[in-house]
């Protein structure tokens, strides 16, 4: 009686104050029945029951991808890398001595930079072989997110460095510069592969299976564009579409698109678009201007010529002594096939044949879908840079700035690519053989 008069006293103070109405006391629930009990501790112990086998299925998941992931690397695949790396530093310590004397008054500047991050990019590749793959899933969407807000950031003054007429690098201060697009072509590999391996039959349907991959590769080609990155921009956008199509999407989009491709090349061929048209006229025929626009094709294919069957030998080169410019980054095929000739520039190609052959092998014997996806879109952006690279190089294709892999000096390239590669190794240590 005294707790309900006290109850009474504070509602009334209630209103008076103003703040809260007089309510009526809430009667008490009706006590369950026997079989009210009994339904509703049967629903607990079956929902106990449940949360109990979801739990020891996660557990076993777990347990059984750790076991997967604890298998051997694919040997063949890593001994190919550590010898494409091991070759391609001797080559630019060889290519690009004559640079680093006369412009760095030190012949080994290049190299030892070089030589700095390809070591750490192989600690990098065997910890990413280490790391089960299936954790990218997660981070698909933070690390495609970082790289476009990268590739922002480089097109802002002050922060992007300009060099060769192109916004592509960030400064770190006066320690390191990077290019965010090498980070890019990671993410959109990652990305790509995690969402598409989602999908299954819904990659047939344009809502699902190709709008949502326009969009960002839409984006991302634009803000590389605006660098400008034609090369990347390429790598990027082919990527993609393969990954698209191993994804399932219907073979009419990709006629459409190979065919859209095309008419643009023809278009741009002939003249009809003006972009570009002096490097057009440039790769057809490069001795109309040799000693100005067609200087540097011309170098590069003076380099060959002289290199012959045998080559002029290891670090004999001639070519390289400030005739051929970017010796030491993308045209370093060039000097490769003066000093080894054309027998070791074809083990060279061969050494990238028997590399990109063994990873779409990898591919076909992942263990899912996801880890298919994956080591298709790196060994596909591998095979496309190596391509591009030599056919420009050797006037096959037009010029444009693509560095060789494993070859060519940077940095933030050695490091991605390597750690690229230790993700393939990952992915071949839980194939199904």
């Amino acid at each position: 009686m005294a707790r309900d008069l006290w109850r009474r006293l504070r509602d009334a103070a209630d209103v008076l104050r103003g703040k809260a109405a007089v309510s009526a006391p809430k009667e008490p629930p009706p006590p369950l029945t026997r079989e009210e009990r009994r339904a509703k501790q049967e629903a607990f112990l079956w929902r106990e029951r449940r949360n109990r086998e979801v739990r020891e299925k996660v557990r076993e998941k777990e347990r059984e991808s750790r076991e997967l992931a604890s298998g051997p690397i694919d040997l063949p695949f890593c001994l190919l890398i550590l010898l494409l790396t091991a070759v391609g530093l001797v080559m630019l310590l060889s290519a690009s001595f004559p640079y680093a004397y006369y412009k760095m008054q030190d012949p080994t500047y290049f190299f030892r930079f070089q030589g700095l991050f390809a070591l750490t990019g192989i600690c990098f590749m065997l910890m990413a072989s280490r790391v089960n793959y299936q954790r990218l899933r997660g981070a698909a969407k933070l690390l495609m997110i970082v790289s476009i807000t990268l590739l922002v950031l480089v097109l802002i003054p002050g922060i992007g460095r300009i060099s060769h007429n192109a916004r592509r690098w960030i400064a770190v201060g006066n320690l390191f510069q990077f290019q965010p697009s090498e980070v890019v072509k990671l993410a959109v590999i990652v990305w790509f592969s995690a969402d598409i391996s989602r999908k299954r039959d819904k990659m047939r349907t344009f809502q699902e299976g190709i709008l949502p991959y326009l969009k960002i590769m839409g984006v991302i080609a634009v803000l590389m564009m605006l660098e400008p990155h034609l090369s990347g921009t390429i790598l990027i956008l082919g990527t993609g579409a393969v990954l698209m199509l191993v994804g399932g999407i219907e073979l009419k989009w990709v006629l459409g698109a190979v065919g859209g491709a095309g008419f643009f090349a023809f278009l741009l061929i002939k003249g009809i678009i003006p972009y570009g048209q002096s490097r057009i006229a440039m790769w057809r025929n490069p001795f109309i201007d040799a000693q100005n626009q067609g200087y540097q094709l011309v170098q590069s294919l003076i380099s060959i010529g002289s290199g012959g069957l045998f080559g002029v030998g290891l670090g004999k080169s001639r070519q390289k002594f400030l005739y051929l410019p970017e010796e030491h980054n993308d045209f370093i095929f060039a000097v490769v096939c003066e000093e080894l000739g054309l027998i070791g520039a074809t083990l060279i190609m061969l050494l990238f044949a028997a590399m990109i052959l063994r990873g779409y092998w990898i591919a076909l014997h992942a263990r899912d879908r996801f880890g298919s996806l994956l080591v298709t879109g790196i060994i596909t952006q591998m095979a496309m840079q190596t391509f591009f690279n030599i056919g420009v190089v050797t006037g096959f294709l037009p010029t444009t700035g693509i560095s060789l892999p494993f070859f060519s000096y940077g940095g933030t390239a050695i490091l991605i690519q390597l750690a690229e590669m230790g993700i393939v190794l990952s992915v071949s240590r839980q194939m199904k053989l």
